[in-house]
């Protein structure tokens, strides 16, 4: 009669199970960290597992689904909050905006009745030539 190895069988398949956590876990934190879009393929094609695996995973699969959540309600490139600009500094930034156009627009306007005045000039015929 043959030894029954069904142990070391069973002893395999939960250390691949637990090694193939593992890679999810890693991939799923490793996406998160760099800002990269949280979704089971992306989760999958990093870890090197199946979308089904992860599907059939509660805890894995209750996180993907709250991280996607999170990344779609959040900015594209979420700042820190002390390199944000405050509400003031940005007001100002405006204000100094608005006078730079005003100032663009005066002088467009001086620009344009100069080279109206010069355009003028120079279809004026010129009398010195033609009094020779």
């Amino acid at each position: 009669m043959r030894a029954d190895n069904s142990r070391h069988i069973i002893a395999a398949a939960r250390q691949r199970r637990e090694l193939t956590r593992a890679k999810a876990i890693r991939a799923l934190r490793t996406l998160d960290a760099s800002g990269a879009p949280v979704t089971f393929e992306t989760v999958a094609r990093a870890a090197e597992v199946s979308r089904s695996w992860l599907y059939a995973q509660p805890d894995i699969r209750a996180e993907i689904e709250r991280l996607r959540a999170v990344h779609h309600r959040a900015p594209a490139t979420p700042l820190p909050a002390r390199q944000r600009a405050s509400e003031a500094s940005l007001l100002r930034r405006l204000e100094a905006a608005s006078q730079r156009n005003k100032h663009l627009a005066a002088e467009n306007r001086l620009l344009r009745e100069q080279l109206a005045l010069a355009l003028g000039e120079a279809r004026r015929p010129n009398t010195s030539k033609e009094s020779k």
